[in-house]
This record gives C-alpha cells, structure tokens and sequence, in this order.
C-alpha cells in the first residue's frame, strides 16, 4: 500500500478505537473514572505520535530524491498521470491506421469523381467563366497524421481556374477586418481588358473603384456548380456508396458519403468538406474566409484567407526526418485536443464557444511547431510524453497572457534553411492569430488551460462513461480474411 494512504489511516483508526473505548468506559462506576483516565493517557501519547511519525513520513517522502528541477512531479505521480493519459488516448483518440486508410481512399475515390464530372461540365459556358483545374489536394488533421477519434470528416482543396487572360493579385486587407485576410485583385494581361468585363459582373465586386474577386460570389458559383453535376456522379457510384451535397450560406460545401457495400469494410458515414481555392502559385491558395459575425468594411465577400497547409505538410515531413523515431510531437497535439474537447463539455456559454476557438487546432498546432524549434528535437522522445505535454501547455499560457500567438508562417524569417518559404510568404506582415480575442477571454482561457492540464486525469475519468466513448468499428471483414489465408501466399 501506498505510504501516503497507510499511515492516514492507520492514524484514524486508532483514533476511532481511543473514541471507542472512552465511549464504553464513559458508563461505568465513579470508582473507575480515575482508573479510565490514567489509562487513556498512553493511549493518547500513542496517537499523537502515530500522527507525528505520520506528519513526519509525508514530508521525508515530498523532500525524498533531492529538488527537482522545473517542479518535476515525484516519479509516482507522473507515472499515474501518464498511465491516464496513454489510456485516454488509445481508448478515445487514437485513430486506427487501418480504418483511416480505407477512409481516405474512399474518399479519394469519390472526390475524383467529382472533380472529374465538374471539370467536364465546367468546360461548356467557355472561357469567359471559372472552371475547376482538374486535381485536389488533401489538407487538414487526417492527411498529417494527427486526426482524434475518428475518422469521419476529411477537408480536400478543389482548385479553380481563372479565365486564362486574368491573373490574381492578393495583397493584405487594409482597415478594421480580420487580422490576416487577404483581397485578390485581377490583372489582366495584354490585350484582354476588355475581355474580363463580363467575368467580373459575375465574380467581382467594387472596392475603392477597383474589381476584386469575391469570395462569396465564388463560393455560391462552386456549390451550385457541384449541385448540378451530382446526379452524374451518384449514378455511377450507386453500387458503392450513397452520396449527398450539403451547403450553409458562406461556407463551403459538405459532401456526404455513406457506404453500402462492402467496399469500405468499417462501414464508416464520412463527411468532406470541398473548399474551393483560388490557386497562387509555390503551392498557396486563397480559400473564403467563414463568417464569424458582423464584419466591418471591406465588404465579407471580398475578403480571402490564406491557405499553406501544403508548407505545413513539408515542415511536419522535415520535422518527422530530423526528430526520433519515437518521437510523440504529434501525440502531444492529439492528447491536448482530446483534453481541450473535454474540457469544452463542462464550460458554460457565452465562454464555452469562445474557447474551442481561442483554442483552435491550428491554434494548439501553431504552438507546437513554434516550440519544436526551440529545443532539441531529441527531447521529444516518447519517454518524455508528460513533460513535452505540461511544455506545450505553459507555452500556450504564457502565450496567451502576453495576447500573442504569431502565424507560423507569415512573415516568419527564422525558419530553418531546409524548410523553404515563398517569396510571397516571406515578404508577407507578420500576424497574431489571438488578436481578435480581448484581454479577459484570454486571461480567462488561459486559466483553465492550466487548470485542464492539472486536473487531467480527473476530467478524463469524468467523461470517460460509455456515453462520451466512441464506438469500436466493426471488425474489419479483410483482416479476418487474411489471418484465415495460408501463410506464403
């Protein structure tokens, strides 16, 4: 038994027996008072020093092993909080690389055909209208190996094309909107501007006396235009999966996907956001903003973000190449969403929508890649798992009481050699990914961040009921298959 449990209550059961045996004393004779009580003397030294011996094993045991240093938590207690967090993250977070396979690959499947029947439709109206390029490209958690739970959702970039005579030029948002947009100016090539007039009636809107295009224009064209090839589409793939479109204005398009064969043996209902993109070149894309309340001018359907999940790939490839083999960067960002989530479940609104967004994954990934480059990759070693964790969360708290948190990547000049930017990227104004957010909602997120993190492992046991847990995917037909099959073959 623990030290710190027995001698507690090895104290108070000697206690429960002196208030016992008072208790049968106290009825007897005025003759054996005097009796009782000189007896009951040694029994109350003997308490209080049990309960000294007690007092003094808990301080030898704190100050055992010298000082620590960083505030390092005894051997014991970090091995039970790792115990609750490995556990955590193979019963909720962990993604089975199998099942997640399947998925993509069906997804891959799908989108193509897609993209394929939109590009041929595409090519009809002529040249004066977008058209799609004919490829996708595969971002987000489940494409960079650090998808949670499960995998049900994916986001894919369906890149557009311009009519060939114009050609984007973005440039930063200038006034009160959010920190970060971009506006994409046209500019025609010699010879075409009076070509792009009726383009621009359809795509642009004014801004300052000049055209831009526009993100919402754009968006509503790219749904529609999908809508209208589906049915092609869900024809041909009716013997392998049911298929939907589904749209919220200023978002981008969800398609659906629910099989009905044993063609995905996990029989898992996914669900792919199709974002178009604008493409710029060097492998950056300008993707519509989502609306996050009343903007002010310029008008919300000018305004574009940037997106370089592809540099994102690259830097997690050469991170991958340089760190240990057993590296556990990545399952420190998995473990730290899956706490952030759970945390969210017991806040109360109007704090409870702020914080998923001051704490967005790309925010906690952010935070991470910054405090990769900080240090020695070699301490990222799965050994250290509590450490790099309790690192990465004083990170995020300090950064967000400072209000702090620079894009990664815009206008970012320390990078390592081996990790080349665009131009475009380089020359681009720095950004604080939490200006948007005031001083209290940080302070305040900032708190429970840390408050999460030391109450880990009771939260994790609160929501670890059958209701919070994911369902096990059925066993995958394909597996059983293969163990049945003679060895060799």
């Amino acid at each position: 038994m623990n030290v710190r449990v027995f001698w507690p209550l090895l104290t108070g059961l000697c206690t429960a027996l002196l208030c016992l045996y008072q208790a049968l004393r106290g009825g007897a004779a005025e003759e054996g008072a005097a009796e009782a009580e000189a007896g009951s003397v040694p029994l109350l030294k003997g308490s209080a020093l049990l309960l000294l011996g007690c007092l003094l094993a808990r301080c030898c045991g704190a100050a055992g092993g010298g000082p620590r240093p960083g505030g390092a938590r005894p051997a014991g207690a970090a091995g039970s909080r790792r115990g609750v967090l490995e556990s955590f993250y193979a019963r909720q977070l962990r993604v089975s690389p199998h099942v997640l396979g399947h998925s993509k690959a069906h997804v891959g499947r799908v989108v193509a055909e897609l993209v394929r029947a939109a590009k041929a439709q595409g090519l009809q109206p002529g040249p004066l209208a977008l058209s799609l390029r004919g490829d996708f490209v595969r971002i987000g958690s489940a494409y960079e190996q650090h998808k949670v739970r499960s995998p049900d959702c994916f986001d894919v970039l369906v890149p557009l094309r311009l009519p060939p005579h114009l050609e984007p030029q973005p440039r930063c948002a200038e006034g009160p909107g959010p920190r970060g947009a971009f506006v994409c100016g046209l500019r025609a090539r010699p010879g075409g501007p009076r070509r792009h007039r009726p383009f621009a009636e359809g795509f642009c809107v004014e801004l300052r006396g000049r055209s831009h295009l526009s993100s919402g224009l754009v968006l509503r064209w790219f749904q529609g235009h999908l809508q209208r090839c589906l049915g092609a589409v869900r024809y041909r793939l009716q013997e392998r999966c049911r298929i939907s479109l589904s749209a919220c204005p200023g978002r981008p398009p969800t398609l659906h996907i629910l099989p009905c064969s044993d063609y995905v043996c996990c029989h898992i209902s996914m669900a792919v956001r199709l974002i178009p993109a604008i493409p710029l070149g060097d492998a950056l894309y300008l993707t519509a903003l989502p609306p996050e309340g009343p903007q002010p001018p310029p008008a919300p359907e000018a305004l574009w973000g940037l997106n370089a999940s592809r540099q994102e790939q690259r830097l997690l490839s050469w991170l991958k190449e340089q760190a240990p083999a057993s590296s556990c960067h990545l399952k420190c960002l998995q473990i730290l969403k899956g706490l952030r989530d759970l945390r969210g479940q017991g806040l109360e609104e109007p704090f409870c929508s702020q914080w998923g967004r001051v704490l967005s994954s790309y925010v906690l990934k952010t935070a991470l890649f910054s405090l990769l480059l900080q240090g020695p990759l070699e301490a990222w070693d799965e050994r250290f798992l509590v450490e790099r964790l309790e690192d990465l969360v004083l990170y995020l708290r300090d950064c967000l009481r400072k209000q702090v948190l620079m894009h990664f990547f815009l206008g970012n000049t320390s990078l390592p050699e081996a990790v080349a930017l665009p131009r475009f990227l380089k020359e681009a104004a720095p950004v604080n990914l939490l200006a948007a957010f005031d001083g209290p909602t940080l302070d305040l997120a900032a708190f429970q961040l840390v408050n999460t993190w030391f109450q880990a492992p009771h939260i994790i046991r609160m929501y670890s009921s059958p209701r919070y847990l994911r369902p096990v995917p059925a066993p995958c037909r394909h597996i059983a298959e293969t163990k049945q099959e003679p060895p060799g073959e």
